[in-house]
């Protein structure tokens, strides 16, 4: 009995892993992946005592650890071993992310992993692979897009290193990174990624501000230069927010028409929205040649409310409910979604 017990265990298994064969390939792929990375890694007091490593770099380590500890002690963040080794990416990009969502409306694609959940977009260490689904993706008629990815949380299951390409950002876009990562690591919840990543993008942005301010002070230039750089990237969210908003009205208005209309209102309300960003005023120059060379399609401005679109509503609840004391605010945070 225990023997054909275990065989139809065995066949079952069989049968599942040929089902869900292409899930299990991306599994597979992303665990080589991660692992790649995990193995190639060194302690990061082995490079801050390596004399070939440059001075730029020993110093954004040091901040990083300087970002771990304040995310520990006075945010209260989990603490773990995250961000306590290094890989050297030697300038190459590691990961892609790929999204993709309906063309005349904004509801994403997803895609379901065991134990995790279903997420709005895939992972991919191979740029190819992740240009195959693409393809694939927008022959059933999808918007898709493909960006790089800088960092990322493995949600506990690895540890986290620091990636060498971390290391080109600016000091406070750096410290906001890594409180980012480490929210994730302290609270996510299943099946809701808009939630997790909006409250960690309004975590890490308001962790990075405490952080510079206590280390440099609030005159520094360090402090100045990513305020600065925040309110251009504020404006620039808020003005694509507006955008998906008239979009997402202009979806529901022609819901009954040919989809060739569709598609040249939509088209046109599009070149309206990134025409229009020259009315902005922005420090860096840079946002107004964004979109030199091609135009955003729905993936692109759906990114926007899943990082975006509830910083408001919760900074009314850091405000009206927890004092503007952030520490505060992540324990209740932790507390209601646990």
């Amino acid at each position: 009995m225990i023997r054909k017990g275990l065989l139809a265990l065995i066949a079952l298994i069989i049968i599942l892993l040929v089902a869900n064969r292409e899930l299990v390939a991306y599994g597979l792929n992303q665990a080589r992946g991660q692992l790649s990375i995990v193995f190639n890694t060194v302690k990061i007091e082995r490079v801050l005592q390596d004399r070939t490593v440059p001075d730029s770099v020993k110093s954004k380590i040091q901040l990083v650890k300087e970002a771990r500890r304040f995310a520990f002690d006075k945010l209260g963040l989990k603490p773990s071993k995250n961000y306590t080794t290094y890989y050297d990416q030697k300038g190459k990009v590691l990961l892609w992310n790929l999204s993709a969502c309906e063309p005349f409306e904004f509801e994403p694609k997803s895609w379901s992993f065991p134990l995790l959940g279903s997420f709005p977009y895939k992972g991919f260490f191979d740029l190819e692979t992740a240009k195959e689904e693409m393809k694939s993706l927008k022959a059933e008629g999808y918007d898709v897009r493909i960006r790089s990815v800088s960092g990322w949380s493995t949600l506990g299951w690895t540890k986290d290193p620091i990636l060498s390409n971390m290391l080109n950002r600016a000091e406070g876009s750096l410290a906001e990174l890594i409180i980012h990562e480490l929210t994730h690591s302290t609270i996510f919840v299943k099946d809701d990624i808009r939630f997790n990543e909006n409250l960690a993008t309004f975590i890490g942005e308001k962790g990075a501000i405490m952080l510079l301010n206590e280390k440099y002070g609030g005159h520094s230039e360090a402090l100045y230069t990513y305020i600065l750089a925040e309110e251009d990237s504020q404006t620039f969210r808020d003005h694509m927010l507006r955008g998906t908003a008239k979009l997402d009205s202009l979806y529901t208005s022609i819901a009954n028409d040919p989809d060739s209309a569709k598609a040249t209102k939509k088209n046109n309300m599009i070149a309206a929205i990134t025409s229009s960003i020259d009315t902005l005023h922005f420090h860096n120059t840079k946002y107004y040649r964004l979109f030199e060379k091609s135009q955003p399609n729905n993936a692109y401005f759906m990114s926007y409310m899943r990082y975006h679109s509830a910083k408001d509503s919760l900074n009314d609840i850091l405000m009206t409910e927890y004092n503007n004391d952030l520490k505060y605010f992540i324990e209740g945070m932790k507390d209601y979604h646990n």
